[in-house]
């Protein structure tokens, strides 16, 4: 993993030849930050994080079936399940990276403040 810049709390993440979740655990320390001398839990201490190359990301092909994400719509019986390898063919690589680095932020009201500094080109 190579952070190639880190000026004014932008960090640049180059997520090629990398997995799915080390790329995610730098993302969501940098979102958080926890990288800073001055880290709150409460407070938004991170800055913009830029992935970069998303499309060069390693992903092990017995995980395509393994890996499931759920969505629940709040009525009995609605609970649905996705696969990894039907994110990645409607939505793409860029949407399973947000669904890490979702799941690795803590669960509560900052996270969706901090999921708008999160920036995935390929």
């Amino acid at each position: 993993m190579k952070t190639t810049t880190k000026n004014n709390k932008m960090t640049t993440i180059d997520a090629s030849g990398i997995t799915v979740g080390r790329v995610a655990t730098q993302v969501a320390l940098a979102l958080m930050g926890k990288d800073s001398a001055t880290f709150e839990r409460h407070m938004m201490n991170g800055g913009k994080v830029t992935v970069t190359n998303a499309k060069k990301i390693k992903i092990d092909p017995r995980k395509l079936d393994t890996v499931k994400f759920a969505q629940y719509s709040g009525y009995p019986g609605g609970l649905r399940y996705e696969t990894l390898a039907q994110v990645l063919e409607k939505k793409g690589i860029e949407e399973v990276l947000r669904r890490a680095v979702y799941g690795m932020l803590p669960g509560n009201k900052l996270r969706p403040e901090i999921m708008k500094n999160l920036v995935v080109t390929e």
